[in-house]
């Protein structure tokens, strides 16, 4: 089957759905399929080989966040030539209803197209002026998807229709196995923790306030005091020196920010912490980033919004606390620090709940939907008329 996948974000910032699609991109490759992924890039040079560039990338608020988006006549007729040339059996587009390549594509094609929803949010000023431009892109989708029970809330609720539910995915093995990072003992090596030791760890943009890192800071400014020797790292992108400044100078030499990572790198992170903590707020469907600390047998701590609720199985593969509240998270994580035998149970849950995340599991339901769509489509996805 050849398949044309479009990404709304650029491709050079790491997000849930980028991994997403190059996770979905690379199974599917795996099973013997062609496809072809199309998004938003400043460097084309860093694009695998399965993927194209529709452009430069915009900054533009969205759910919450700042998205990186790509729009306009240049990326229309990149998008148009693309599907043109690829004669994809399948067309799938990823959040079409953000301003960007998934609703190009849409206006662009005729025939089967796959939409999958991955946001979820109660209120959307942009959702709400642009509905009635996305209902011309939205009303050519033959099969939906929804990543979560919140994003196919969001669907019914805010644009219309329904959706089959297939999750996230998760390269379970890839996460499995990792030295932790030099300098970094790894989880419970001489069970530092009950000497007032250990190490929280974040993954997460450090400037997006919906990924909670300003609850956990104000957490660890207890636990720092209580617990001499706890340590706090921090991944992802964002500004190091402005995250430092949050935290109190006695605490500062304790909390390491590495910014972006490699893949690898990040892996070994996951590897190199007592206890992970995602402190999101809100506007997660699903949380990718459970899913990937899951798949590293790290024991997590989360907020108990609802996304995180339903991946940690109601708190049996992971612990929750109460949304926003840094306290309730400082005693939380002290608890677990100073329980190494709860932790090891929380891992082996974990492992185990996040079986069903696994690609291997979750392409070929993907798959089963372009069967589908292709059965009841007109051949092949071509430039429609006007596009």
């Amino acid at each position: 089957m050849r398949v044309g996948i479009v990404c709304p974000y650029t491709w050079n910032v790491p997000g849930g759905v980028q991994q997403h699609i190059r996770d979905l991109a690379e199974a599917l490759i795996g099973f013997g399929h062609q496809v072809s992924v199309i998004t938003p890039a400043d460097d084309d040079e860093r694009l695998p080989p399965y993927a194209v560039s529709a452009g430069r990338a915009v900054p533009v608020p969205y759910n919450g966040s700042v998205a990186r988006l790509a729009f306009g006549f240049l990326s229309a007729g990149r998008v148009r030539r693309w599907i043109n040339e690829g004669r994809f059996d399948v067309l799938h587009v990823h959040e079409p209803a953000a301003p960007s390549l998934g609703i190009l594509a849409c206006w662009a094609a005729d025939g089967p197209i796959v939409g999958t929803f991955h946001a979820s949010y109660e209120k959307s000023r942009v959702v709400s002026v642009t509905a009635p431009i996305l209902q011309s892109a939205l009303e050519k989708i033959t099969g939906r998807i929804a990543v979560s029970e919140a994003a196919r809330t969001t669907l019914v609720e805010h644009l219309g229709g329904d959706a089959v539910l297939i999750p996230n995915g998760v390269a379970t093995e890839r996460y499995a196995m990792a030295e932790p990072l030099d300098g970094w003992p790894g989880r419970g090596d001489g069970d530092q923790s009950r000497a007032g030791g250990g190490t929280l760890g974040f993954l997460g943009r450090m400037d997006e306030p919906r990924k909670g890192l300003q609850v956990l800071l104000r957490a660890f400014e207890t636990l720092g005091r209580e617990r001499p020797g706890l340590r706090l790292l921090i991944a992802g992108p964002g500004d190091a020196d402005d995250a430092i400044a949050k935290v109190s100078p006695e605490l500062r030499d304790r909390v390491m920010v590495l910014g972006m990572v490699s893949e690898e790198d990040k892996i070994r992170a996951y590897h190199s912490v007592d206890v992970f903590v995602a402190p999101n707020v809100g506007g997660e469907s699903f949380g990718i980033v459970l899913a990937e600390a899951m798949s590293a047998g790290a024991p997590i701590l989360a907020s108990d919004i609802e996304a995180f609720d339903r991946v940690l199985l109601g708190g049996r593969a992971g612990a929750l606390f109460p949304v926003g509240e840094h306290a309730a998270l400082a005693t939380a994580a002290g608890e677990l620090l100073d329980d190494p035998a709860r932790r090891k149970h929380l891992s082996a849950e974990a492992r185990a709940a996040v079986r069903a995340y696994d690609w291997s599991a979750v392409a070929r339901d993907v798959l089963r939907v372009y069967e589908t769509v292709a059965l009841g489509g007109s051949g092949v996805v071509e430039s429609g008329v006007g596009a």
